[in-house]
């Protein structure tokens, strides 16, 4: 009787499993599809997963984002947790902006923050949190959200990844979804791939990376969705080939995971215009179906 009750708790406290993927109930929407130019009509790197109506999860806040947040029609109480892919301009310049607007919108539960531990680069995650809204931070009139000893509606609970070992890590688990990381190569940056298992829908967002750490196609492995950043074309070398990856390279690992549907996103000006020669090069070695995202744009997993 007992073990029957324990078994009872592990169920309600353990993710919610299911034979396939429940694509109705999921979906992703593309808040930024953008780099870090300011001249290329779109905003910079943001997310966010869609389960059953309302918007739980956001990967990345690039500057523009929080617009297309708004207009997303998201209620910023839904938010569970943020998942940055690392500390550049364009995948965060708009987190403050969101944490703000959480007061507006009435926003009573705290808020998971991941990402990658630092560097002498980039900061931690959670040092980036304490020097945007500590006592003496950048924002520091904000920071009943990250101070214990201040009352306020919610807080701000942030966490670092380590990046020590290339391997899949469970960053994040609730009875509704999973989040896992992988480091990845950003030249000297501190950078993760993200993974959400929800729904039975697994969905991979690469982030910036350039795959000389081979490590993408593990965490990506079987997903519905790999959301993969376009960010050079095939004949750029030097520092941007050092920084992000090629079409070949976005093809080998969508190939190597086996993912239903490639979404090429952080397109930059560089690549803007070059989509039916990006596409052919993927297409060599990449079977299934290749999208280009735009601003605001939904894919559901089995669509």
């Amino acid at each position: 009787m007992l073990r029957l009750f324990y078994f009872s708790i592990l169920l309600l406290c353990s993710p919610v499993l299911f034979a396939e993927c429940q694509s109705q109930r999921v979906k992703v929407q593309v808040l930024g599809s953008g780099g870090p130019e300011l001249s290329d009509g779109r905003a910079s790197s943001s997310y966010l997963v869609w389960l059953d109506g309302k918007g739980i999860v956001l990967i990345d806040a690039g500057s523009g984002s929080s617009l297309n947040y708004e207009k997303s029609g998201a209620n910023l109480t839904d938010l569970k947790v943020v998942a940055f892919s690392h500390f550049h301009v364009d995948h965060s310049a708009d987190f403050a902006a969101l944490v703000k607007a959480s007061y507006f919108a009435q926003r009573n539960q705290d808020l998971i923050v991941l990402g990658p531990e630092g560097n002498d680069i980039m900061p931690s995650t959670t040092e980036f949190i304490n020097r945007l809204f500590a006592r003496k931070g950048v924002f520091a009139y904000l920071s009943e959200y990250v101070d214990t000893e201040q009352r306020g509606r919610f807080k701000i609970r942030g966490k670092s990844v380590l990046l020590t070992k290339h391997i899949k890590q469970v960053a994040y688990t609730s009875n509704r979804f999973v989040l896992s990381a992988i480091p990845v190569h950003h030249g000297p940056i501190p950078a993760l791939a993200w993974r959400i298992d929800v729904a039975g829908c697994a969905i991979t967002f690469s982030g910036d990376m350039s795959n000389r750490f081979q490590t993408l196609a593990s965490l990506a492995k079987d997903s519905e969705l790999l959301i993969a950043h376009n960010a050079i074309p095939e004949t750029l070398q030097g520092v941007g080939r050092s920084l992000h990856m090629a079409p070949s390279e976005i093809a080998k690992i969508a190939q190597q995971a086996d993912v239903k549907k490639l979404i090429l996103s952080h397109r930059m000006k560089r690549t803007l215009g070059r989509e039916q020669e990006t596409l052919a090069i993927i297409k060599r070695r990449y079977k299934g179906t290749v999208l280009f995202a735009e601003d605001r744009d939904s894919f559901f997993p089995k669509k």
